[in-house]
């Protein structure tokens, strides 16, 4: 039994799954892999069960009815993760721009002192390859937007490569979190942040996917703009479990 699960949610990840599944278990350190999935029209969940009797034991597959946004499919993987003996809980994407080659590296992170590891874009300058400029000027700069609003000293409070330890999503309040699309990220660390815990960046590479269509829309981009503005009043008022 491992210390550590990487949940990977999916939605239409078929030229991906597999190769993202078969990078993390070939690394030194033993994780176990747990992917939500969205009810893929595409197959993706076939494609992880019939990796499942390669890898028993190992990989572990929850399919949800429909497509229900990014912040769910990890709130469902949280509380599955919390139902085991997991300490050390990794966000991951199915599409390679987060390298499970780094994995290792935000595991050390909270081994060594951190309650939260982020795998970082910008901690060191801007680490993005093949994102057009305004893809890289629109990230950055909600990232600098949100550390104006929040107060959080996190260069890259959008980033979705992160590892929870244990301690730290027993403590917050999961049912409360609201947020679906990419402010998720955002809320987790808020909350994270407005409980003490340490927050720790690790620097990454980050790749824009080669394979298959991105999720971003721009209702996922609203939603970050002026869902920080909330959500910082929701916690000045205590409200909604802050």
């Amino acid at each position: 039994m491992t210390d550590s699960l990487v949940i990977i949610p999916s939605y239409n990840e078929l030229e991906n799954i597999e190769a993202i599944i078969d990078a993390v278990f070939n690394l030194p350190k033993e994780f176990h892999v747990l992917v939500v999935d969205d009810n893929s029209p595409d197959g993706t969940a076939e494609v992880v069960r019939s990796l499942q009797k390669k890898y028993s034991e190992r990989l572990f597959l929850e399919v949800r009815m429909e497509k229900a946004g990014l912040g769910t499919a990890y709130i469902h993987g949280f509380k599955w993760a919390l139902e085991r003996e997991y300490l050390f809980i990794f966000e991951m994407d199915a599409d390679f721009s987060h390298r499970p080659s780094d994995l290792p590296r935000l595991y050390r992170a909270c081994l060594n002192g951190a309650d939260v590891s982020v795998g970082s874009r910008y901690k060191k300058g801007v680490n993005v390859v093949n994102w057009p400029l305004y893809r890289v000027l629109l990230s950055y700069g909600a990232s600098f937007y949100v550390k104006i609003i929040t107060g959080m000293r996190v260069h890259d409070p959008t980033a979705g490569f992160v590892c929870y330890k244990r301690h730290v999503l027993e403590t917050l309040d999961l049912d409360a979190v609201k947020f679906i699309g990419y402010a998720f990220q955002i809320e987790m660390k808020y909350r994270a942040h407005l409980k003490k815990f340490k927050i720790e960046e690790v620097s990454i590479i980050f790749t824009d996917r080669e394979k298959g269509k991105s999720k971003m829309s721009s209702s996922i981009i609203w939603e970050a703009i002026f869902g920080v503005i909330s959500m910082r009043i929701r916690s000045l008022f205590r409200i909604n479990g802050f």
